[in-house]
């Protein structure tokens, strides 16, 4: 039997420039999560790195199989009320030939299924980061599979799927501020209440153990990037994808200095990791914009991001919400700002023609932009926050999410994955000498914990 929507009769000639355009971003897409995994590896206490790498990697495991199974089936098959897909001829992937276009694109189905599973991928890959030092692989791995499926395959229907209620609303989220980093960070804010802080939390500094780790693990997702961004476009004949790769570029260097200077005229010093999570911020808020915005705007956009997301990070520590590695100050608050800079930033001259409040376009864009998010946002908030929360409280009650205090303490590692991340012994330095996080605590019990073999 053919398949159903979306292939279309009249649909383009395929592209080998397009195609093979695609094949580079899928794989610069692919790059992300292992990167996202050296970024948070970095930065948490050294007893729990190996464990921080798998929350991260399995993801690549997990959604790859749930998405042949029935998650691009979900996420962009035949409407229903707007709310999910459905295309029964794409379980396993079946009924796709080779040679199927997407609709209204000159590339095969078979390279955007997959530069689309690498987004999905990545979603809950980020959620990780808000849970380190404190969950247990096993549960982690069945809550991505169960919040995947009731979560991330769902909204990215919403978002990007033809008939999508987000997507009819007419809020432009180029590549992902809402589906990917908004969606991630309010689920990490649903999770966090129901695993708990980590013990010491508030007490004990919580240093990163491996800055140089840190820098490497945004470097690689910088890259990965570009293909993220640009690569949304799904070809690049009308220079919209090489106006993405310029902004990204733009933003991203101007939110690592802003991170900086504000660092420099708050705490007097310039940290590496500072300069790689303003970098993150950055990233994070060009990936709704990027599309809609000059390169000038895309140098706001950064600048704003390196140093509002930082004074976001640094309410964790007055509110006492434990998101370890500062998922919801990134993502969750990055993406809305992306999203909502566009209404002010867009120039009518990329994406779409809609121009912003600042380009002559009124405070339509931006109500409407607003309007986007609230609705986007609210949905996480009433039910991405909801449906984690109400998952994690499950898997809590019944496998149990959260180690020990015992193995919390004396290292994650060992005890779920029977190794340790690095074989020697810190000689002149470890652990307790990397600096801690500018709005970390500063009083309290010393880290006492070493690089052990």
């Amino acid at each position: 039997m053919a398949p159903a929507t979306p292939f279309a009769a009249d649909t383009p000639a395929l592209s080998p420039a397009d195609t093979g355009f695609m094949l580079v971003c899928t794989a610069l897409v692919m790059l992300m999560p292992p990167g996202l995994a050296l970024f948070h590896g970095g930065m948490v206490r050294v007893e729990s790195t190996l464990a921080m790498l798998m929350t991260s990697f399995v993801s690549l495991g997990v959604v790859t199989v749930l998405w042949v199974l029935y998650g691009f089936s979900l996420a962009f098959g035949t409407d229903t009320a707007g709310l999910i897909g459905w295309n029964p001829h794409w379980l396993g992937l079946s009924g796709i030939g080779r040679t199927d276009l997407w609709d209204g694109t000159t590339i095969p189905v078979l390279v955007f299924l997959v530069f689309q599973m690498m987004f999905a991928v990545l979603t809950p890959a980020l959620i990780s980061g808000a849970l380190a030092d404190r969950v247990r692989f096993g549960a982690w791995a069945l809550f991505v599979t169960l919040w995947a499926t009731v979560v991330c395959f769902p909204v990215a229907h919403w978002v990007w799927g033809a008939g999508g209620w987000a997507h009819r609303l007419g809020a432009i989220d180029f590549a992902g501020g809402t589906a990917v980093h908004v969606d991630a960070g309010a689920a990490a804010l649903g999770v966090i209440p129901v695993t708990g802080r980590r013990a010491g939390f508030g007490t004990d500094p919580m240093r990163p153990h491996n800055l140089p780790l840190v820098m490497l693990g945004a470097g690689l997702p910088w890259f990965g990037w570009f293909g993220f961004n640009a690569g949304s476009r799904l070809g690049n004949s009308d220079g919209v994808g090489a106006l993405m790769l310029v902004n990204t570029q733009i933003a991203t260097g101007a939110a690592a200095l802003g991170r900086l200077a504000y660092e420099k005229l708050r705490h007097g010093a310039c940290t590496t990791l500072g300069a790689a999570s303003g970098a993150v911020a950055g990233l994070v808020a060009i990936t709704p914009s990027g599309g809609a915005v000059s390169p000038l705007g895309a140098l706001a956009v950064g600048a704003c991001a390196g140093v509002l997301c930082a004074l976001a990070v640094g309410l964790k520590y007055r509110l006492g919400y434990d998101d370890s590695l500062d998922v919801v100050g990134v993502h969750l608050v990055g993406g809305v700002l992306g999203s909502l800079l566009v209404g002010l930033l867009a120039t009518g001259t990329g994406q779409s023609d809609v121009t912003g409040l600042f380009y002559g376009g009124g405070p339509g864009q931006f109500w409407k932009q607003c309007a986007g998010v609230l609705a986007v946002l609210a949905y996480p908030l009433a039910y991405s926050l909801a449906a984690s929360a109400l998952l994690a409280l499950l898997l809590d009650r019944t496998l149990g999410t959260r180690v020990s205090r015992e193995t919390e303490e004396s290292g994650i590692d060992g005890a779920e994955h029977a190794e340790t991340a690095y074989g020697f012994r810190g000689a002149g330095g470890g652990a307790d000498h990397v600096p801690t996080a500018p709005d970390a605590p500063r009083a309290g019990r010393a880290d006492t914990r070493k690089l052990t073999a």
